[in-house]
């Protein structure tokens, strides 16, 4: 959701139709209810609402039906005065009849914007929104907010964050991810949904800002590579039931490590076709410690497919 012109068919496009950035350019503006997503491990369902529509009446209560959450793009280049009390309207009807879903603010197309007049915009932005909600009594209203634009990995980084809430595993992935960290001293670990670049987890390390456009780029080369020599593998049923997923190959030829100035070394291994687990290596995990790695790092599917019922 959001206004016009605000960014959300860049986005959807972007992520889940792989259009390069700067081609959304030429993208039409939406004049009605969109459908979108991806199959993959996780399928993404997602629905674009065009900005010139009101649907904050009973009516219209079958677009958040089944809903986990509502993103809201707001253009930081514009003058977001008008947005800002769309998206409070939006907010405190989803507060008052869908108090389950999530709301999630994308303040978008930072990316032309100095570093400091785009961190002033986001806090005003985030401030003027809590304030409002404090003095209407929505002061725990589950509203987020994230920095994107389609031109880094921000937008990828934020929808990582969106659809994580969503998952009741989460939990259980995080602390399988720490334990791994924990036992062969990796710095960062993330578990990717391949066909996205979405993670759907990692440890509860801090994060820098580079570490998962590091590993973002190495599923891109993982993935071009496959293009070029990969082939037919066999399936197995997946947890979605009727359709099939593909467990990749023997360990063996599912480990890319990537040396890269400034980390240790990066390990991905394919957990099945779509989820890769990728690590930033910590300085005491040298790589003549590879087939202790790979044994944790198998225990560790074993654990996912336990979760997934694989």
């Amino acid at each position: 959701m959001g206004d016009r012109r605000s960014g959300k068919s860049s986005i959807a496009a972007v992520m889940f139709q792989k259009t390069p950035p700067s081609e959304t350019l030429f993208t039409d503006p939406t004049t009605e209810i969109t459908p979108s997503g991806m199959k993959s491990f996780m399928n993404f369902h997602v629905v674009e609402l065009p900005g010139h529509i009101d649907y904050l009446k009973p009516e219209s209560d079958d677009v958040f039906r089944d809903k986990g959450a509502v993103i809201w793009v707001m253009d930081a280049q514009d003058q977001y005065l008008d947005a800002l009390t769309h998206l409070l309207d939006t907010i405190t009807y989803l507060a008052q009849r869908w108090p389950a879903i999530n709301v999630e603010v994308f303040v978008h197309k930072v990316d032309n914007l100095s570093t400091e007049f785009k961190n002033d915009t986001f806090r005003d932005i985030r401030q003027r929104v809590q304030d409002e909600l404090s003095d209407l009594g929505y002061d725990n209203a589950p509203v987020s907010f994230y920095q994107t634009s389609i031109y880094d990995h921000s937008v990828f980084e934020a929808v990582s964050n969106v659809v994580q809430k969503l998952m009741p595993q989460l939990p259980t992935l995080e602390s399988l991810l720490n334990s791994l960290c924990s036992t062969c001293r990796i710095q960062k670990a993330y578990l990717f949904d391949i066909p996205s670049k979405i993670f759907i987890a990692s440890d509860t390390s801090p994060q820098d800002a580079n570490s998962y456009e590091v590993c973002s780029d190495l599923i891109d080369v993982v993935v071009d590579i496959g293009e070029l020599y990969g082939w037919d593998r066999k399936s197995e049923p997946s947890y979605f039931g009727q359709e099939k997923i593909d467990y990749g190959n023997e360990a063996c030829e599912s480990l890319v490590m990537m040396e890269r100035r400034g980390y240790p070394y990066l390990y991905l291994r394919e957990m099945n076709r779509h989820l890769a687990l990728v690590c930033i290596m910590g300085d005491d995990s040298p790589m003549q410690k590879k087939s202790l790695i790979d044994y944790n790092v198998g225990v560790f599917r074993d654990a996912l497919a336990k979760v997934w019922q694989w």
